[in-house]
């Protein structure tokens, strides 16, 4: 295709230079942040050569091209409509101003937690691992093998308040540094540690204050509000400290003061609510059983779409931190929406006639079989409506099967058929037939429904 001519043709159809604020790329979109969001022409944008689909998320319109071809189109349209590269951070603070209150919330908590995934996907795997050697006795459990083993899988989330510390920091406009030292204070060895709480714990007195010498490893809660305190500390002290003394005093009173703060009350506080969130939706799980599956299988997708699914990882490293619960019990539910997507895209490309339609839905069936499905989402399902609905009714039917049948993860971010890797050894024969519910009753769904399949 000619890049330089979908991007000549493209340009008009965004409103022209005037109305781009900012553009900039990932690895399959183009994104804009633009003016006045309604001159986009997004059905038109739709029939350009190369487009797989349109739409608006997290203040942005984003153009899916796909991976390698959006580098040269982006290069091509920054050239036509003569404006600079402008880079991520640029065009995240531009787009954040056009989001409402929630939406800025699920993406604060995606921007603290997405650095962080690797790291709590690396120890999800070794979890993983460990529970296979666990059950079929490939290695013994006092060996220094499964020692060293056990060690690599946990020290993520014992240190997680750390993690989270620095990158919390970071958005919140605080020293990322002292934010991890905060995490550090919440994870001190002096206090007990919260996987061994139940072997006992000392408690000391602070002038008249009870305080429990309990740990914070593995909790997401306590540290984002500690930190989100540090930073208006760190920020307050700056105006009042003089600049020859900021390098010395800032950072010694943040410490001190949020430090005494964290451990006497926001600790305890954010505990609780940490453990409160846990509590309800693992009594949810419980009690409620295959129809919570049902529930949350089959609205999933549709909250993707307004972008707040982002603030589930906060949820889901809870889970994962929490000693009394310690598996992820709502990812494998989201893995049975994005599959469903698939499941449905794929039924459009054997009703479509349309060589354009049939060209994006195998690509976009198959990466959302693999967790991405933005394509799938908005490129085919949406388009047409019906396919998105019958989904979410895959979806659903996914979900019911996995929370009936108890399938657990050890980590976050995988979904799909990399999912596999990070399922409990108990749970991976029930995690793929769950695959197969959702994506075939999704696709026969999607392909008996009647509705038009055209590009137009």
């Amino acid at each position: 295709m000619n890049t330089h001519a979908t991007a000549t043709a493209l340009l008009p159809l965004v409103g022209g230079k005037q109305n781009i604020a900012s553009a900039a790329h990932c690895a399959t979109r183009l994104r804009l942040v633009l003016v006045d969001d309604q001159l986009v022409d997004k059905s038109a944008i739709e029939k350009i050569d190369g487009v797989k689909g349109c739409f608006s998320n997290a203040g942005q319109i984003q153009i899916i091209f796909g991976t390698g071809l959006v580098n040269k189109v982006y290069a091509d349209f920054i050239a036509v409509a003569g404006i600079s590269e402008s880079s991520k951070g640029e065009l995240t603070e531009l787009a954040a101003q056009k989001l409402n209150p929630l939406q800025r919330v699920a993406r604060l908590l995606s921007n603290i937690f997405v650095p962080i995934i690797p790291a709590i996907v690396a120890s999800g795997l070794l979890m993983g691992l460990l529970g296979m050697i666990k059950t079929y006795g490939w290695v013994n459990a006092d060996s220094a093998l499964f020692i060293m083993l056990d060690m690599f899988s946990s020290a993520a989330f014992i240190i997680l308040p750390i993690l989270i510390g620095f990158t919390a920091a970071r958005e919140f406009g605080g020293n990322p540094y002292l934010g991890a030292t905060l995490g550090g204070i919440l994870t001190h060895p002096a206090l007990t540690n919260a996987w061994g709480v139940a072997g006992g714990f000392k408690t000391m007195d602070f002038f008249g204050i009870d305080v429990a010498m309990i740990g914070y490893q593995g909790t997401v809660f306590p540290v984002l509000l500690a930190v989100w305190f540090m930073s208006h500390i760190e920020k307050r002290l700056r105006r009042v400290i003089p600049n020859a003394l900021d390098l010395i005093l800032t950072p010694f009173l943040t410490v001190i003061i949020t430090g005494f703060v964290a451990l006497l009350f926001i600790g305890p506080a954010g505990r609780a609510l940490g453990d409160g969130i846990s509590y309800v939706l693992s009594n949810l799980i419980e009690h409620a059983g295959w129809l919570a599956g049902l529930l949350f299988g089959g609205t999933y997708s549709a909250i993707v779409i307004t972008g707040i699914h982002h603030s589930f990882h906060a949820i889901e490293a809870g889970l994962l931190g929490n000693p009394h619960i310690g598996i992820n019990f709502l990812l494998p539910i989201w893995a049975m929406a994005n599959v469903a997507q698939g499941g449905a895209c794929l039924a459009v490309y054997f009703k479509t006639r349309d060589a354009k339609i049939k060209a994006i839905a195998v690509p976009s069936a198959f990466s959302a079989l693999l967790g991405i499905t933005e394509a799938a989402i908005f490129g085919i399902n949406l388009r047409f409506m019906k396919p998105f609905l019958a989904a979410l009714a895959g979806g659903a039917l996914g979900g019911a099967w996995v929370v009936a049948n108890h399938v657990g993860m050890t980590a976050v971010g995988l979904t799909g058929i990399p999912g596999i890797a990070i399922v409990q050894a108990s749970s991976i024969v029930s995690y793929l037939l769950g695959m197969v519910i959702a994506f075939g009753s999704a696709f026969v769904i999607s392909f008996l429904l009647k509705y038009q399949t055209d590009s137009e």
